[in-house]
């Protein structure tokens, strides 16, 4: 149980890290940049560095890496969308567009949790360990963001 827990957290955790995006300065009508490519390709990068992954876990990997992109460029495109319309929509046009930046997240984040478990289920402890506390600061640093 300990282990789906941290798959599905660590997914969670990335998935946000993949999505950076600010919900209370959208809800507030704020404008946001769109995440760009490179950024989550640094990102990508980073994170494929901090797990150690090896050449034998590429083929793990490379979904994971995807799904981070894809992740990041939908996030871009409906924040992008918000961004455009905020001036235009009214309170409850407002609110049904943050939902739908909400449910693009967490339709993000369900898609990923799979493909992760993938990769992780084909880690060593070593790096399981390592991407278990990667997860853990994310989330610690989350919260202290939020707070």
């Amino acid at each position: 149980m300990k282990k789906a827990t941290m798959i599905m957290l660590g997914g969670v955790l990335l998935g946000g890290i993949v999505l950076s995006i600010s919900l209370p300065a959208l809800a507030a009508g704020a404008k946001a940049k769109a995440v760009p490519a490179d950024r989550v390709e640094a990102r990508i990068k980073k994170l494929h560095s901090d797990l150690h992954i090896t050449a034998a876990q590429e083929s793990q990997w490379s979904p994971v890496a995807q799904m981070m992109r894809d992740n990041g460029k939908a996030m871009a495109d409906l924040r992008k969308g918000r961004v455009d319309d905020a001036t235009a929509l009214g309170a409850l046009e407002e609110l049904k567009s943050y939902a739908a930046v909400i449910d693009a997240h967490a339709d993000g984040v369900h898609k990923f949790i799979p493909v992760f478990r993938s990769l992780y289920d084909g880690m060593s402890d070593t790096q399981k360990k390592i991407a278990d506390s990667v997860f853990r600061s994310r989330m610690l640093d989350a919260a202290k963001r939020s707070t």
